[in-house]
């Protein structure tokens, strides 16, 4: 039996902007591989300015490659833009809704762009409005919506053309929590239906929740990939202990946990201690133990956290910096 082929498949590729003036050339995109099989939920988690969005132009078919290659469901973006556009959903950063026409226009307008008849438009279209939830809303006008509600229309609009890939920009960016579990809800149920999802995000939580499998980039270049569980296996302790000092404590206590044995390997950690502006963690098998060891050594926090370690401390133990700058 033959494999399927990927739906996406990047190899070194490049994205570079030209120099200009006195500013010298900027690889946005510096050499990465990937690919994406049907059905996945694929992320691309890093901050920002890292070439998420980069990326997801060039497999969009709307911004040109600068080297290595590139294939979207199985063609050139370079030589087959329109046809790999017509073929995919794109959910920008911006929403970019008609503000002036209501809900239910936007759907019928963006259908016309794919020439759907409009038979097909407006069945679609009352099918797209109970999935996102907005039947209710259908005759009001876009700028009287919420945040949350605008997110959900631009999704339920890039569906209008029953895309194979479905491409979303940092697609919860701006949302109240409430708004953003709402919006993760719909995404699993495309995923359900069979829709490959491709999602840039530097919401640790939000990577998490949504992706099979993900690549975590900086500056350009991938630093690891893999599913979201393997990636903490592989680089991050079972436990973080977050701890938050008086602010003419701070140094002090942060310089005699760096020396410590929590360091240095005579308890229960990985020998990792990150000093961030606002709080100092520690990486432990037990996060409770690593407590009792910090108040041996008559430390007193403000405020003391054992957690599970999440993507953002993959992140920290890859580049030395967090996600959100």
């Amino acid at each position: 039996m033959v494999s399927e082929l990927p739906l996406v498949e990047a190899r070194n590729l490049t994205k570079i902007y030209p120099a200009r003036g006195s500013t010298a050339e900027f690889h946005a995109v510096d050499g990465i591989d990937f690919e994406v099989q049907r059905g996945e939920a694929f992320g691309l988690l890093g901050p920002n300015g890292a070439g998420k969005s980069t990326t997801m132009r060039m497999i969009a078919a709307t911004s040109p490659i600068s080297g290595g290659s590139l294939r979207v469901l199985g063609m050139d973006p370079t030589k087959q833009g329109p046809e790999i556009r017509a073929r995919l959903g794109v959910v920008t950063q911006d929403d970019c809704l008609d503000n002036e026409l209501t809900v239910r226009e936007n759907l019928h307008i963006y259908g016309r762009y794919f020439s759907l008849p409009r038979a097909v438009i407006r069945e679609r279209a009352n099918r797209l409005l109970d999935f996102a939830q907005l039947q209710e809303k259908a005759g009001d006008q876009v700028e009287t919506l919420s945040g949350g509600m605008r997110r959900r229309l631009t999704i339920a609009r890039s569906l209008i053309n029953e895309p194979e890939i479905l491409l979303l920009d940092e697609p919860t960016t701006g949302l109240d929590p409430q708004a953003r579990h709402i919006l993760w809800d719909r995404l699993f149920r495309l995923k359900q239906e069979g829709v490959t999802l491709i999602l840039t995000t530097h919401y640790m939580d939000e990577a998490e929740q949504l992706c099979d499998r993900l690549v975590v980039v900086d500056h350009g270049r991938i630093v690891a990939q893999g599913s979201p569980r393997e990636l903490i296996n592989r680089y991050a302790t079972r436990e973080v202990l977050e701890l938050r000092f008086h602010l003419d404590e701070r140094d002090t206590a942060a310089e005699k946990l760096q020396t410590s044995t929590l360091v240095t390997g005579g308890t229960d950690t990985d020998g990792r201690v990150e000093i961030l502006p606002d709080r100092v963690l520690v990486y432990a098998t037990d996060g409770e133990a690593a407590l009792s060891a910090v108040h041996a050594m008559s430390l007193t926090p403000l405020t003391a956290l054992v957690r599970r370690a999440t993507l953002e401390d993959v992140f920290l133990k890859l580049t030395g910096r967090s996600l959100i700058e």
